[in-house]
């Protein structure tokens, strides 16, 4: 099987103390599991807090720790909200932990939707694009470039390790021509092969307009487990129609449970 397995570790709700990351962590790495991709939200609204309890920890923060107590597993936010953040600590961030992980970390991201987080951050929900547009193009150019530029100040930006993969979240056609653009591939989040044919085609082609080459399909879905031959039945659907990478994601209440779901994942790599 070439296409890759990866999961969703959930950095929000009870699940989300030390000990129990930690432990789906290297569940995750001991299992085979390519790489563990987790949520970004920053202010949830007291209305909108069901499952996660408006606990949620911070992504970036979250890797760099899980990358030190791991050894081979890769690890990225699917997806940071790039309107959040300014332009230069983002990508200071991220070559930090690239650079310490050892070249480990994966960067999916997204332009966001909720308005109580635009809010609370003090950015405008009509510019996601355009901001998060200008925050692409200056991460290509710090991971292209020793010297760079940020608001008209020349700067060495080191450590400079090898830019890790980007893949862009989001629906098409506007997450597909982010992602031609900018990135190496998308990240849908969808349970249907048949839905996304169509749109892995057209992404497809926006790459090869570019000379790219065959973009990364990062789908985020939820695999029937416990049952393995409907599982791999599914999962030969995705990779029918283009899909490179699986990530099973679904809502665990235990370290425990998480250890199940990693060790079924793992016998369908074999």
């Amino acid at each position: 099987m070439t296409l890759k397995l990866s999961m969703y570790l959930r950095n929000m709700g009870p699940v989300s103390d030390r000990d129990t990351l930690v432990s789906c962590a290297k569940s995750a790495e001991d299992n085979g599991v390519d790489t563990l991709w987790l949520a970004d939200h920053i202010a949830i609204p007291p209305d909108d807090a069901e499952g996660s309890r408006g606990r949620y920890l911070d992504p970036l923060a979250t890797i760099a720790y899980l990358a030190g107590v791991t050894k081979s597993i890769r690890l990225g936010p699917g997806v940071l909200v790039l309107p959040y953040r300014p332009a230069l600590p983002t990508a200071k961030w991220i070559a930090t932990i690239q650079e310490l992980s050892q070249g480990r970390f994966r960067l999916g991201v997204g332009v966001g939707w909720m308005a109580a987080e635009f809010r609370a951050v003090g950015a405008a929900l009509s510019d996601r694009g355009r901001s998060s547009d200008a925050t692409l193009a200056f991460l290509n150019q710090a991971f292209a470039e020793d010297e760079i530029e940020s608001n008209g100040q020349p700067l060495l930006f080191l450590p400079r390790p090898p830019r890790p993969e980007i893949v862009v979240g989001g629906a098409a056609p506007h997450a597909l021509r982010r992602a031609a653009a900018y990135g190496d591939g998308w990240m849908p989040m969808t349970g249907s092969p048949s839905q996304l044919a169509p749109q892995v085609v057209e992404l497809k082609r926006l790459f090869g307009e570019r000379g790219k080459d065959v973009p990364q399909v990062v789908c985020i879905t939820s695999l029937p487990l416990e049952d393995s031959g409907k599982a791999r039945n599914q999962i030969a659907e995705f990779e029918g129609v283009g899909v490179t990478e699986i990530v099973h994601a679904w809502r665990y209440d235990s370290s425990q449970a998480f250890r199940i779901a990693a060790e079924s994942l793992g016998k369908l790599g074999l």
